[in-house]
């Protein structure tokens, strides 16, 4: 028995779990009408018909489209009007909805069904033909740009003339006569489309189902989906419904509400609206709507509706909802809920504010808030004296909305070419954004516009990502043709530097100082915290490798120092002197004068040592601190040989000072003798702790010197002595015994008992395979996950990125970025070998990483079900790993119920 599939779902029929199915705009349309809110009749084509469409490539499914017929049926009996009547016509939108919201990146359609037939039967059903003209030309203009590909601002032309000749200062003002003259353009312009502009009512449906489906792989689309981590193969479903009017008249309108501030969390009813508009004018920025508290009392009967509607939808989805509505002659309808893209601020408040207010346990709390986005709140702030200095300097341009929260100083970039060429440093200026400029929007660092609101395109999705925003800034005009802002005389253009306050909306020409954020005063953040470090079981420690850094790190809550790289200390200029003596010196052994120099090089970087780790130690006191002894090439602290050769050559073309030409050509000489073609895989590392121990002897003197200084003055200092780059146990073993032999006699000085944590790095493959053997001869493992991945895949970090990295993840090579995100397949297998074996070599061996890995949400969750103890991250990065621990924890506690 042949069983078909089921393409077409009415709203009765769904709920809100069924979001794989149905999208999360029909799961939400389909859970809203089941609890009997105002939702206008319609049904879903699920994401199976989004497959179907594909497999059979991009053409419906004759069964499917019967199934729309059915539905449609239902539908106009709901409603009393029929599907392309020409005297009481069904008119009906057509929207995207994927099962992860991706707001504005896929493509709807309103108002289909109309033709110059219908037309007339809307202007007479309606009693008014001006809102069914305008409701015409806004159809042929999106059925137009999203099903044929018809050219979109030459129907923003074509409005822009009309409202010049008519001297109207928005759509709304424009006449019959003017309306029925932008249809004759429209209509011409849509001829230019990919195919016949339709005037059957079902061949126009058909081709926005299409259009709809299509929408899944468009170029901005995709972009979002590789930003934002959302599997490609999931597809969209498609609502349809009887449209609703908010262009009626005056007692119309349109809008976009949350049910708490999205950029604060504040609790109360935030939002935006347009009286006789459509939704498109609010979301596209176009026109700047009007505050949602001024609908009270233009249309207090739908505002108060509006507010219980609003307040139960949070009540029961427990979580902030986005919601469309449109009121239609004083009847409120709402559109669709969903829960609202809000700011790493709004998320933590409105998290712990939820818990407070009995919606959401603890648990539920953590989950809620996405932990990489807790780095928005490091986000930088303007310093108040620069930017107090640029406005008495005449710089600030203007003041408009505060979108988006965060400080940005950059360079004005019109357009995505701008945007792909400055980066994050471009500052992305347009008159509005749409769905088109998303692309240019991931690559800017910050946005500006010169209208919409604060539920505009510009403003939801900066809100999102993330990325500082103003809106609305009507003061300025930004010619995108010339490249060009201006205001009150000011012209910018672009490469021009420019600044905007996210916080304030102010936006500012040229450069501004900042700040650092302080997130210490954030008591909403601190309580998150505190819940999270209950619930982890993984230690965050950090990667700090000065005085300054470790208080920051500590500050963040990290619980130790996971990674303190000494190869950073020796680059300051006056340490480079010494360490550059060290290594010419070294070579000449049986020269009394060389050896003089030789150790009076040493003896001079071990004071230096010495007050570093002090300094150190003191900031982390009594907490663990993991030194790692010199990693880097030792070539990386002469300067090249190719400046070498040309200034030696210069010197004796201009008969330079003996002494300086020796010492010139005695540093050219150590320069030849250290350079390796290829330095990564070359003398760095345990290698060059066994050929070289002298270095390894004078820093261990250096650590054990400053925890004697501390122990001293009352302190508890905790280092822990890390060996880098190892390939094996004879290789530990002979670094082990020297150092250990020197720890004894320098331990008796300390006053207790002299044993330091010995342990060492694993970033070979060989060393993790060979863990077991290694692990008896060590406390602790830490795997250094940067270099780990680039052994393992045989990539270069730093050309991979640039070259082929980014092509491998956006054609699906790989999952990821390696160098982001741990990769289980291989790097986390060899993790997995070492830990289990390292374990049964060690029963008390401590086991952590210390990559850019341990600052990665999706990376701490892999250690955590691996059995690590700690991860160390970057001290911006400590909130998020705290976080991201947490949420491992509890995941694994639901995957083990």
């Amino acid at each position: 028995m042949t069983t078909t599939t089921r393409f077409v779902y009415r709203f009765r029929d769904g709920d809100a779990g069924m979001r794989d199915l149905l999208g999360g705009k029909g799961a939400n349309l389909s859970e809203m009408a089941r609890l009997g809110l105002p939702v206008p009749p319609g049904f879903v084509i699920s994401t199976d018909g989004f497959r179907e469409f594909a497999r059979l490539d991009q053409q419906l499914p004759e069964s499917l489209w019967q199934e729309v017929q059915e539905a449609l049926k239902e539908v106009e009996e709901a409603v009393g009007r029929r599907f392309g009547d020409p005297d009481n016509p069904l008119l009906v939108s057509v929207r995207s909805g994927s099962k992860f919201s991706m707001p504005g990146m896929m493509d709807s359609i309103l108002n289909l069904g109309l033709n110059d037939e219908t037309v007339e039967g809307l202007a007479k059903a309606a009693n008014d033909r001006r809102f069914a003209l305008d409701s015409y030309r806004r159809f042929i203009q999106l059925f137009a740009k999203v099903a044929l590909q018809a050219d979109a601002e030459r129907f923003e032309e074509v409005l822009t003339d009309a409202r010049t000749k008519a001297g109207a200062n928005d759509d709304a003002d424009l006449s019959e006569s003017d309306l029925e003259d932008v249809i004759r353009r429209f209509k011409e312009i849509a001829s230019t489309g990919t195919e016949p502009f339709p005037t059957d009512a079902r061949d126009q449906l058909r081709i926005a189902i299409r259009a709809v489906f299509e929408s899944w792989t468009n170029p901005r689309a995709i972009a979002y989906r590789n930003h934002q981590h959302i599997p490609h193969d999931l597809g969209t479903a498609v609502s349809i419904m009887a449209m609703v009017f908010g262009n009626t008249g005056p007692r119309s309108g349109t809008g976009v509400c949350f049910t708490r501030n999205p950029s604060t969390g504040e609790r109360a009813l935030f939002g935006e609206y347009l009286p006789n508009a459509q939704g498109e004018d609010v979301v596209s920025g176009v026109r700047t709507p009007k505050p949602i508290s001024e609908l009270e009392s233009e249309m207090p009967d739908s505002y108060n509706a509006l507010v219980e509607h609003a307040k139960n939808l949070e009540n029961h989805f427990r979580d902030l909802q986005d919601i469309e509505f449109t009121i239609e002659n004083g009847r409120l309808f709402i559109l669709q809920t969903r829960s609202g893209k809000r700011t790493a601020m709004a998320a933590v408040k409105t998290a712990v504010d939820m818990v407070g207010e009995g919606l959401i346990s603890r648990d539920e709390a953590l989950l809620r808030v996405p932990a990489d986005e807790l780095s928005q709140l490091l986000l930088p702030r303007f310093d108040d004296e620069s930017k107090e200095r640029a406005a008495k300097d005449g710089r600030l341009l203007g003041k408009g909305l505060n979108a988006s929260p965060g400080a940005a100083t950059g360079i004005v970039a019109i357009d995505g070419d701008d945007a792909e060429r400055y980066g994050e440093r471009a500052i992305l200026v347009r008159p509005e954004t749409s769905a088109d400029d998303m692309p240019a929007i991931l690559k800017a660092g910050a946005v500006l516009t010169s209208r919409g609101g604060i539920t505009s395109h510009a403003a939801v999705v900066t809100r999102g990502l993330g990325k500082p925003a103003v809106v609305g800034l009507s003061a300025i005009h930004v010619d995108t043709k010339r490249g060009e802002v201006s205001v009150d005389g000011i012209v910018l253009k672009t490469g021009d530097a420019i600044s905007i306050d996210g916080f304030t909306g102010e936006v500012f020409s040229g450069t501004i100082d900042t700040v650092p954020a302080d997130i210490s005063s954030n008591d909403d953040l601190r309580e998150l915290l505190e819940w999270a470090d209950e619930a982890r079981r993984l230690e965050i420690r950090a990667n700090a490798d000065t005085p300054e850094d470790a208080a920051r790190a500590r500050a963040f809550g990290a619980h130790g120092i996971g990674l303190c790289r000494t190869e950073h200390m020796f680059f300051q200029e006056e340490r480079l002197v010494h360490i550059r003596e060290m290594l010419m010196n070294a070579r000449h052994e049986s020269t009394e004068a060389a050896n003089g120099v030789y150790e009076n090089a040493l003896k001079s970087l071990e004071e230096y040592q010495t007050s570093d780790f002090r300094g150190i130690l003191e900031a982390m006191d009594g907490l663990p601190v993991v030194i790692r002894l010199l990693d880097a090439p030792l070539h990386e602290f002469l300067p090249p040989i190719e400046s070498l050769i040309e200034n030696l050559a210069i010197a004796r073309v201009t008969n330079g000072p003996e002494a300086e030409v020796r010492e010139m050509e005695e540093l050219l000489e150590a320069a030849r003798s250290l350079a390796e073609t290829n330095p990564m895989l070359g003398h760095r590392g345990s290698r060059l702790g066994v050929t070289n121990p002298d270095i390894y002897e004078m820093q261990v003197r250096a650590i054990f010197r400053a925890t004697k200084d501390l122990i001293d003055a009352g302190k508890d200092p905790q280092p822990e002595i890390m060996v880098p780059l190892v390939m094996g146990e004879a290789e530990v073993k002979s670094l082990k015994a020297g150092l250990t032999e020197l720890a004894k006699g320098l331990g008796e000085d300390l006053g207790r008992p002299a044993r330091i944590h010995f342990g060492t790095m694993i970033e070979v493959p060989r060393a993790a395979l060979d863990a077991g053997a290694i692990a008896p001869h060590v406390d602790f493992f830490s795997f250094g996950s940067n270099d780990l991945t680039q052994m393992t895949f045989g990539f270069s970090r730093d050309d991979a990125e640039e070259k082929f990295l980014r092509y491998y993840v956006e054609n699906e090579i790989l999952p990821r970025n390696p160098f982001e995100t741990i990769d289980e397949t291989g790097v986390g297998r060899l993790i997995e070998i070492a830990v289990k074996e390292g374990r049964k070599g060690n029963a008390s061996l401590q086991l952590g990483l210390c990559g850019e890995h341990g600052g990665d949400p999706l990376s701490v969750d892999f250690c955590h079900r691996v059995g690590l103890d700690y991860v160390s991250c970057s001290p911006p990065r400590v909130a998020v790993a705290r976080l991201a621990a947490a949420q491992a924890a509890i995941g694994q506690t639901e995957r083990d119920v």
